[in-house]
């Protein structure tokens, strides 16, 4: 067909190595394939030109015999004196599957596809309460998945009986389909990709090879784990298709909401309410921890909303390092349901503290001060 020097077509040096040849020849045939050019005459013969020299190029021997003697060297070798019409379009296949096959899922190389496939994997979501998550356990877990069925072995047939190579893709598992020169594999239609047929399937798994059941495991949960953290189960997942491996399981785990204490990290907060007069005056309170009770000592003239840290109260983390602190928020509690006696004596109290109100309440006395500062910046 062409007298054009191949490498010229193709833009590559004459020592380009078969990666560079086979990358140049694809970027250029998709350009010009009659499919992204109907009815273009000019992209046809492109396409051709190309394709011829991409044929030589990529067998050693015609390429070396080129090398030598040029197109002469290869004329009559199904390419130069057959043209494209003539021996060339019983080779294109192969030539546009090695090249593009990445592409329609496999080339024309006549390679097996495996039928053993990997099971998948399953995630289990996985509640636990604080206390759970921070020491530790031990949890059931019944897992719905697919197993291998022991009637058959996995097979998918009948005890006795095996899998026969299937008839219309010869064991391949695809199939080419054809139209000019044009050449694609798809999925064997007859035994969707496996290479093999049942004729007599295992009446247990209906040819499947797996069968539903629920699995019951018992997972060890690691203390210190947090909302996000994945248990990995080796192996606990899906069952493979015929004879493959089982896919993983992994349990994400999830704390509930405490009651009590709100986490961040390794770190535990917890708010507990005191009375105007332990605030006032100080005190000792009762704070509750993960482990039991501990006393809390309040000074006197306490705010509410003041963070106390108790040190190695919180949590240890998982992956190690030190162990949290726990942080008690203090809040001061407006008596309620006073009686008429109590109300008095707040009054009595409201007026003893009435003539010190700035030593007093030296908050309020600022925050007022900073009011009256504004209205009167305004005027």
């Amino acid at each position: 067909m062409s007298k054009k020097d191949y490498y010229e077509l193709l833009g590559v040096p004459r020592d380009a190595s078969d990666r560079d040849i086979k990358k140049a020849y694809r970027r250029l045939a998709m350009k010009y394939h009659p499919d992204r050019n109907p009815d273009d005459k000019q992209a046809e013969d492109k396409f051709k030109e190309l394709s011829e020299a991409y044929e030589v190029l990529s067998d050693s021997q015609k390429k070396a015999a080129y090398d030598q003697f040029g197109h002469a060297g290869v004329d009559g070798q199904g390419m130069g004196g057959g043209g494209f019409h003539g021996g060339f379009e019983g080779n294109f296949s192969d030539i546009f599957g090695d090249v593009f096959g990445d592409i329609f899922g496999g080339g024309a190389g006549g390679k097996r596809r495996s039928s053993v496939q990997r099971g998948a994997d399953l995630r289990y979501n996985l509640d636990l309460t604080l206390e759970e998550a921070v020491r530790g356990c031990e949890k059931s877990l019944r897992v719905p998945t697919l197993v291998g069925c022991e009637v058959c072995d996995g097979s998918g047939a009948k005890p006795g009986t095996s899998a026969k190579t299937c008839g219309t893709c010869g064991g391949m598992g695809q199939v080419r389909m054809q139209q000019g020169f044009f050449s694609v594999q798809q999925t064997c239609p007859t035994c969707h990709g496996q290479g093999k047929v049942i004729s007599d399937p295992c009446n247990a798994c209906h040819g499947q090879g797996r069968v539903e059941k629920v699995k019951t495991l018992q997972v060890k949960i690691p203390a210190g784990v947090d909302t996000g953290d994945r248990i990995r189960l080796s192996g606990e997942g899906e069952a493979g298709s015929h004879g493959g491996p089982s896919g993983d399981l992994y349990v994400q785990v999830n704390v509930r909401e405490h009651p009590i204490f709100q986490r961040d990290g390794k770190h535990l907060y917890c708010e507990v309410p005191i009375s105007f007069v332990d605030a006032a005056l100080g005190g000792e309170l009762d704070v509750p921890t993960l482990d039991g009770r501990v006393k809390l000592k309040v000074p006197a003239e306490t705010q509410t909303g003041k963070l106390f840290r108790l040190r190695g109260k919180g949590i240890a983390p998982v992956r190690g390092g030190s162990v949290g602190d726990l942080m008690v928020k203090v809040t001061v509690e407006t008596p309620v349901s006073l009686n008429s006696r109590q109300k008095e004596l707040l009054r009595e109290f409201q007026e003893a503290t009435e003539e010190g109100k700035h030593k007093h309440s030296p908050k309020r006395h600022g925050f007022f001060d900073s009011v009256k500062k504004f209205f009167e910046d305004m005027t």
